[in-house]
């Protein structure tokens, strides 16, 4: 019974990719993840670099696995849509790879995803990557599909190849990540809707036919495409990893220049989330409606 939630998560993730393209703003707590889900998104993304943002480090593979787990654990469990993770490197060797998966599995997200850098990592946008040899990604590919309990967990791989080693290599190496085991391939950094467009046409032509994604983040090498655009060049999953936070820090740094400034935060009222809606998105009626039952029972044993 305690594995239930997550293959229904995962089963729900795969179920909603046969019939649409889904996409995945990312969630850098569960109160985010809360208010992903009541706009109306049906999936969300745990975002390596939000949740370590949040805990005020960069994202270059500093959080340990149990760190990322409870993050991501808080996240998933705060809604009822499926998560997917970034699982960075995969957090160490192969058999470091199972207890991830495993890891993950237990704190209910549906999926989760591991890139071909080596350690330290480094922002996918970012000058100076390297990556590990084929052999030792395919082995983690391997471990990781080897070590679900419910088969429905997805799997994505991550290539960082193209800035690196060229498209040829990122899409060469995609195709032996598919014949590995991975659920999906996600080709970081491309530089145009060409790269994105010959990108999936490549991996088509050798025969690779799982869902690819694509990473719409701010301030990087990608241009800013629509969901529509990347649908159109053959992309099923759309991240928007950081946007969240960068708006909601924007926010916060905005406040507190007029605190500093002005000491009041009166004139910024309107830009505020009221009480009455953070208590709606809490569902604080909810909790204190539970808790008097809780009492109301305790009357009846006693009166009886």
């Amino acid at each position: 019974m305690m594995d239930q939630p997550v293959q229904s998560k995962a089963r729900r993730l795969r179920e909603l990719l046969d019939k649409q393209t889904i996409v995945l703003p990312g969630a850098f707590n569960g109160l985010t993840a809360m208010q992903i889900e009541r706009a109306g998104f049906e999936a969300l993304y745990v975002s390596g670099a939000a949740i370590s943002a949040a805990r005020g480090l960069p994202d270059i593979g500093l959080l340990s696995l149990t760190e990322v787990v409870s993050d991501a654990a808080s996240i998933a469990k705060a809604v009822t849509i499926p998560a997917i993770v970034d699982a960075d490197t995969g957090f160490g060797p192969p058999l470091s790879v199972v207890r991830t998966v495993q890891g993950f599995e237990q704190a209910g997200l549906a999926g989760m995803q591991i890139e071909d850098q080596e350690l330290p990592k480094k922002c996918g946008h970012l000058p100076g990557k390297r990556l590990v040899q084929v052999s030792e990604m395919v082995a983690k590919i391997r471990a990781g599909s080897d070590a679900r309990r419910d088969p429905d967990f997805f799997i994505v791989a991550r290539t960082d190849a193209r800035a690196v080693e060229g498209m040829d290599a990122a899409v060469g190496r995609a195709r032996i990540y598919i014949d590995a085991g991975a659920d999906a391939i996600f080709p970081e950094a491309l530089e145009s809707a060409d790269e994105f467009r010959t990108f999936a046409r490549l991996l088509a032509k050798e025969g690779g036919k799982v869902p690819l994604v694509a990473n719409m983040t701010e301030f990087g090498k990608t241009p800013y495409l629509s969901v529509t655009e990347f649908e159109d060049l053959g992309y099923r999953l759309v991240l928007f990893p950081v946007t969240a936070l960068r708006m909601a820090t924007k926010a916060i740094e905005r406040v507190l220049v007029e605190l500093k400034n002005h000491g009041s935060q009166r004139r910024l009222l309107e830009q505020m989330q009221t009480r009455q809606q953070l208590y709606d998105l809490l569902r604080y009626e909810e909790y204190e409606q539970r808790d008097r039952q809780f009492y109301s029972m305790g009357d009846d044993h006693a009166n009886g």
